[in-house]
């Protein structure tokens, strides 16, 4: 059993003996008998994730970016190598409950070469800092949430967001809230209004905010954002937007 360790901890060590190591028989150690799946890549319970790992070739990896804790859910950053032909870059959450995983959900894009902000999908700041203002932070990215993003009030965008510094990490968006701006103008003309509808997941971590919604993006759509706030103002923003799949491997939904 796993239960001394933080679930931060418990998550690295599972994810890097199943999908560092493939070790199989390292699933019964980490994962909880009722585990439930979430994900579009496996169908459901401590099965599906082993077909899922005997699935993977000699070559698959995976190069974490970041990790986040709060209460019984964490959430990691990085990039998959070998689930397809091109890498993919995304967000996993996991229930941690009595030192095992016991819930997980994901999204998943491929990773672009050539961004308009010229970051990366994953780089930028990845120490978490300001513990003490986890509540804080939490607080102000739910408001935000809920006021700009569900309630569409974007003449409230500068109360949350620096007008001296945001960095973009979305493929299409340039830099500072210009750039974000003009993003939008963009994606509505092809049809992607950016419409957030229901928040599911606030999970926060000193200076790092992440937010997984359903909405409309063009089609039903799962947003996943992480957000660093520093001296009360959002400053940096990742995120991964997918289409909810029409099909899944399991009864459990996305959300």
């Amino acid at each position: 059993m796993t239960t001394e360790m933080t679930p931060a901890e418990t998550v690295t060590a599972a994810t890097t003996a199943a999908f560092g190591e493939k070790d199989i028989t390292a699933i019964d150690t980490y994962f909880g008998p009722t585990y439930i799946q979430h994900s579009t890549l496996a169908s459901d319970g401590i099965a599906g994730l082993k077909d899922l790992v005997s699935s993977l070739t000699d070559d698959f990896r995976y190069e974490p970016a970041r990790i986040i804790a709060d209460g019984d859910l964490v959430v990691t950053q990085g990039i998959y190598y070998g689930f397809g032909p091109v890498p993919l870059t995304g967000f996993d959450v996991w229930r941690v409950q009595d030192g095992r995983i016991v819930e997980h959900w994901d999204a998943l894009t491929a990773v672009v070469e050539n961004t308009v902000s010229g970051r990366t999908q994953t780089d930028g700041p990845a120490q978490t800092t300001n513990l003490d203002k986890t509540e804080a932070n939490k607080a102000l990215i739910t408001e935000f949430a809920n006021l700009v993003l569900i309630g569409a009030d974007y003449s409230k965008l500068t109360d949350y967001i620096s007008t001296d510094q945001y960095n973009q990490h979305n493929v299409d968006a340039a830099d500072g809230l210009a750039g974000f701006g003009a993003a939008v103008e963009k994606w509505a003309v092809d049809g992607k209004n950016l419409a957030y509808k229901t928040l599911h997941q606030v999970i926060a971590e000193g200076n790092f905010v992440f937010t997984r919604a359903e909405g409309e993006f063009g089609v039903p759509s799962i947003y996943n954002d992480l957000w660093r706030v520093q001296d009360g103002k959002i400053v940096e923003h990742w995120d991964v937007v997918i289409p909810v799949p029409a099909d899944l491997p399991h009864t459990n939904g996305v959300f």
